[in-house]
């Protein structure tokens, strides 16, 4: 995986004008060979913050005219598609008329359910597997991409970094797995991220474990890949820093920067927490990032609320989540039999929103903290999942605030929460 040095703008103290960021992009695209070439520019959905109406802009005042064929395409994951209207706000053009902002661009949701959307780009083998998960994992994995990216010569790949809960830090090749990615590097990169833990994976800066499948995954990719990646301030439009470069050295340069502006620092543990979650977390699939952002700064026994009344579902991608349950790690662990057959990354979607806890055969589960959802999605389904229930019509926020034993999180989902010094929740009562 040779790389070199991303080219750099900004900083952790810095807002970037629109002005200083064309001029920078600019720059960076006129060293590349594009030229009578087609492009592949993969952004992210709705759930991040990003100034995608301004940076696609920028790239596509740069591109149209040089470029053969430019494309925009929907890293989805496995999100729900993005209608007209919501690409139209997104992206920033006219409902139902991308080209009269952005002419002869088209624009493509990743369409995970289709089988047809793939590429097989190879496999990673289980020996593999188990150098680069330090041997908790050991099985073969096939690695299939969107196949724009090989039907694209060039792919630029331009969306946020944030600490994330399955790799340490998001953005660079995670916009192509799981971003891009079949259902078979999603399971296994989310469950190992599932036996590291999100408390002690989310916003571990370097290359963790999951990371370095994820580059591998997309060291079998074929086609020539670059990255934008961007630092957003949490909640809004405004860029603290950006770097271009390949997808590598792009993300590393701009993860320096996040660790510094997305992860708050409290002396000690809190016995409640409540998370407020922003409207574009739609399902508790995406607003679950409200408990791991808070999870690691949350006292033994504490509570973590999940404040979202808009919200009415758990998931409508993966309603098999529902009938598993939210659980520890180890509830699945110790009884893998049950539930080695099923989706991991539903099985870590599970474990990550319950949270660290123990598990044994004799005296049952016991998660380290409890977490209760105040949103739309009705009181029965709430607890048959295995989660608390509070109604959100009885949530005074202003008397949160003034409990000292409590922390309100506004905006809550991209800011990690963290303890400063030695002290661990896991000892504290």
């Amino acid at each position: 995986m040779s790389q070199s040095r991303a080219a750099t703008i900004g900083g952790p103290n810095d807002e970037l004008s629109a002005r200083r960021l064309g001029d920078f992009v600019a720059a960076q695209l006129a060293g590349l060979d594009l030229d009578g070439r087609s492009v592949c520019l993969v952004v992210p959905d709705a759930t991040r913050s990003c100034p995608l109406p301004l940076l696609l802009s920028i790239l596509h005042g740069q591109l149209h005219g040089r470029v053969t064929r430019m494309t925009v395409l929907i890293a989805l994951g496995t999100h729900a598609a993005m209608n007209s209207d919501r690409l139209a706000h997104w992206l920033g053009y006219p409902p139902g008329a991308p080209g009269e902002k952005y002419p002869d661009m088209t624009v493509l949701n990743h369409e995970w359910w289709d089988p047809a959307t793939y590429y097989t780009a190879g496999h990673i083998p289980a020996e593999r597997i188990a150098e680069l998960s330090d041997g908790l994992l050991r099985t073969g994995v096939d690695v299939r991409v969107n196949r724009a990216v090989v039907e694209h010569d060039v792919t630029i790949i331009v969306g946020p970094v944030f600490p994330h809960e399955v790799v340490g830090f998001s953005g660079g090749n995670k916009y192509l797995f799981p971003g891009l990615s079949g259902p078979e590097v999603i399971d296994v990169s989310h469950w190992l991220g599932a036996l590291l833990t999100s408390r002690d994976i989310i916003g571990t800066t370097g290359i963790t474990p999951v990371r370095a499948l994820i580059h591998e995954a997309a060291s079998l990719v074929p086609g020539e890949r670059h990255a934008l990646c961007l630092v957003v301030r949490s909640g809004s439009e405004a860029l603290h820093s950006a770097a271009f470069g390949d997808p590598i050295s792009a993300w590393a340069a701009a993860a320096a920067v996040s660790a510094q502006v997305h992860i708050r620092y409290l002396d000690a543990p809190v016995r409640r927490v409540l998370s407020l979650m922003p409207a574009k977390y739609d399902d508790m699939w995406t607003a679950a990032k409200g408990f791991y952002k808070v999870e690691p700064i949350t006292a033994d026994g504490g509570q973590v609320v999940i404040y979202a009344p808009g919200i009415t579902s758990i998931s409508e991608m993966h309603p098999e989540i529902e009938d598993i349950g939210y659980h520890t790690r180890d509830y699945f662990v110790r009884q893998w039999d049950r539930f080695r057959h099923l989706h991991w990354g539903v099985l870590a979607h599970s474990t990550h929103l319950r949270g660290a806890g123990t598990f044994d055969e004799v005296t049952g589960e016991h998660p380290r903290v409890t977490v209760t959802l105040a949103t739309g999605i009705p009181e029965d389904r709430v607890r048959a999942a295995g989660l608390d229930y509070l109604d959100p019509a009885a949530i005074d926020v202003d008397a949160w605030r003034a409990d000292p034993a409590a922390l309100v999180v506004p905006d809550a989902g991209e800011v990690l929460f963290r303890l400063r010094g030695p002290v661990d929740p896991r000892t504290t009562s």
